[in-house]
């Protein structure tokens, strides 16, 4: 079913956004600051607004990729928002989005924040995936629309919970980054070939070691962290294995002797025998 909506925000992922809506059939007014940025969707039958107000007015759900929360605040204070839902995809934190479901229901409004899990190019194709909180009847509502543009996944009636669910992915992304660069820093100081290290090695390495995290998740819900595998004496001592290993290669071991402080300090309290999970603790 065709439905009206509205993308305030013409960036790279407002874009993607709004393109994938008009192909699925839809009628999609579009706003953004700078005019132009709108030619290339007109162009493929999007209406353009010259103003908020305008875009906001002309369809019952509202999708707004910004900047930032404040950028958001600024684009609709004047704005009227009775019976209209707006989904709000500018990334943020949790807080921020409490404080804006707060905002948009004193205006008579619902309320949708939402994590984009994809980037621009990913918009509309497997993979991409928009994470939601907030308003259920307003997600539900707008489910199948919310599907054009990447698989979407309920979190909850928290607003502020798809943003943190959105920052707990990226943490565990910039982790695995992190680990990464200093193995490719290791491995480069040998001069050893680094394509044949990360597709032959690393990469099979990493999914192997990435199904361990169910597990990790059932222990920390149980608070039960005794392992009879890898404990954390064996990898404290594993770790001043592997700084002296960087020290004695010449590489910088900065993004992970973080990593080595927190096993240090939860082995001297006397919980080496746990495993890596219990590591949460200290967190």
């Amino acid at each position: 079913m065709s439905e009206n909506i509205s993308v305030l925000g013409l960036g790279l992922m407002g874009s993607a956004l709004a393109e994938s809506l008009i192909r699925a059939g839809h009628h999609v007014t579009v706003w953004n600051r700078t005019p132009a940025k709108a030619d290339p969707l007109v162009a493929e039958g999007a209406t353009r607004a010259d103003t908020p107000a305008q875009a906001v007015s002309a369809s019952p759900l509202v999708i707004v990729c910004l900047l930032d929360y404040p950028s958001v605040l600024e684009t609709l204070k004047d704005v009227p928002l009775e019976d209209r839902v707006v989904a709000n995809l500018t990334t943020g934190r949790p807080a921020e989005a409490r404080e804006m479901a707060a905002w948009v229901a004193e205006r008579g409004g619902e309320y949708l924040d939402g994590g984009i899990m994809a980037v621009p190019h990913m918009i509309a194709k497997p993979g991409a995936l928009i994470l939601y909180s907030g308003s259920r009847p307003a997600f539900e509502r707008y489910e199948q629309v919310f599907g054009a543009m990447a698989a979407s996944r309920y979190t909850g009636d928290d607003p502020g919970m798809a943003p943190l669910l959105d920052l707990a992915m990226l943490t565990g992304m910039y982790g695995q980054m992190a680990g990464s660069l200093e193995a490719l820093a290791l491995v480069r100081s040998a001069k050893y070939p680094l394509m044949e290290f990360t597709t032959e090695l690393l990469v099979p390495w990493l999914n192997a070691m990435a199904v361990q995290l169910p597990q990790w998740a059932k222990e920390i819900e149980a608070g039960d962290y005794r392992t009879e595998v890898s404990n954390l004496e064996i990898n404290r001592a594993g770790m001043e294995n592997l700084v002296r290993a960087f020290e004695e290669q010449g590489v910088k071991l900065d993004l992970l002797l973080p990593m080595k402080t927190v096993i240090d300090r939860r082995v001297a309290r006397g919980l080496g025998h746990e495993g890596l999970s219990g590591l949460v603790e200290e967190l």
